[in-house]
């Protein structure tokens, strides 16, 4: 589809406004624990998270990006304006959960816009079920593995310095948990930034500025991880509180274990170019240290408010996507 050069540069602004609501919203992924165990100041906390967040692609290949680009939904159905709708469907749900404090997930906000529009414009065919089921297999298994890492390791650790003081233990892992939060960041930039590298790519070759097969352009990854970054530096202020705090009381041992959790499950899932949520992973990684001291260290009425959240995000930002291209796009 031939679209003029300022179309296109629009569309691709409004996916950089989705990368940057994507850091701002999950800002909070990075530096809750660090914040909530009083190991960094909020405004320390969010440049570290920041730099990381840019840097991760030095460490990650873009096998993510390709999953997004390619393997949600059909490469035929795929045009700008279709983009366009996958990207208000999902801007839409994130500034609502963000409003709310809610920590949905924007990975699965961005899936939930590329399937709405393809449903919208040609029905189920549309799908790659493949690459759409591998993303709903990750909605349930990146917070249930971040959950047993994260208490598989405080159990460790508990056994290990079952007789070190616990101020010196504490002074030990305030230092540790610098190390955790950046390979944290780290994972988060290098999956997360991603997503917004795949709807681009994937607009460039429905344009036809790039093959089918080519890579991601180096000056996409830049711009992206830019942008994420600097979301991430605006912070997310309202779900900070509801990671750091409300779902179990951390110190910084226990910070250190979710972040390790967090950041081994993003390793892993961006390795494998599986587009998992950010959000889900930290939550389960910091829900699995609270269960190790007992069930009901875990305040699991807000624990029940994200997961419905996560519930809703992908039916809630389809719907507003659909309808974005059946009044607008089609």
């Amino acid at each position: 589809m031939d679209i003029s050069i300022y179309t296109l540069g629009a569309i691709i602004a409004i996916a950089l406004i989705f990368d940057f609501i994507n850091g701002f919203h999950d800002a909070a992924n990075s530096i809750a624990t660090v914040v909530s165990t009083q190991v960094l100041k909020p405004h320390w906390a969010v440049i570290w998270a920041a730099f990381f967040n840019f840097i991760a692609f030095l460490i990650f290949d873009t096998h993510v990006a390709k999953t997004i680009g390619t393997g949600i939904v059909s490469g035929d159905i795929v045009d700008p304006f279709f983009i366009l709708a996958a990207l208000l469907g999902a801007i839409f749900w994130n500034l609502v959960t963000w409003y709310f404090g809610l920590p949905s997930s924007s990975s699965h906000a961005l899936v939930g816009g590329l399937v709405g529009a393809a449903l919208a414009k040609v029905g189920w065919s549309g799908l790659v079920l493949s690459g759409f089921i591998k993303t709903g297999c990750a909605i349930v298994l990146s917070p249930i593995l971040g959950f047993i890492l994260a208490y598989i390791l405080m159990r460790l650790i508990i056994i290990i310095f079952f007789n070190s003081p616990q101020q010196r233990v504490n002074r030990a892992f305030r230092v540790l948990q610098l190390f955790s939060a950046s390979l944290y960041s780290l994972g988060h930039g290098g999956n997360d930034a991603q997503k917004t590298m795949g709807i681009i790519l994937a607009l460039l070759i429905a344009t036809h500025r790039l093959a089918a097969d080519a890579p991601v352009p180096l000056e996409v990854v830049l711009v992206c991880q830019f942008a994420m970054g600097l979301g991430t530096l605006f912070g997310g202020w309202r779900i900070v509180k509801t990671m750091g705090m409300k779902i179990t009381k951390l110190r910084p041992v226990g910070g250190f274990c979710a972040e390790t959790a967090g950041a081994a499950t993003l390793f892993l899932a961006t390795s494998l170019g599986i587009p998992v949520s950010t959000t889900h992973t930290i939550t389960g990684s910091i829900m699995g240290v609270g269960a190790v001291t007992k069930l009901s260290a875990v305040r699991w009425g807000m624990a029940k408010r994200i997961v419905w959240a996560w519930l809703l995000t992908i039916p809630a930002s389809a719907a507003v996507s659909a309808g974005v291209w059946l009044l607008f796009c089609r």
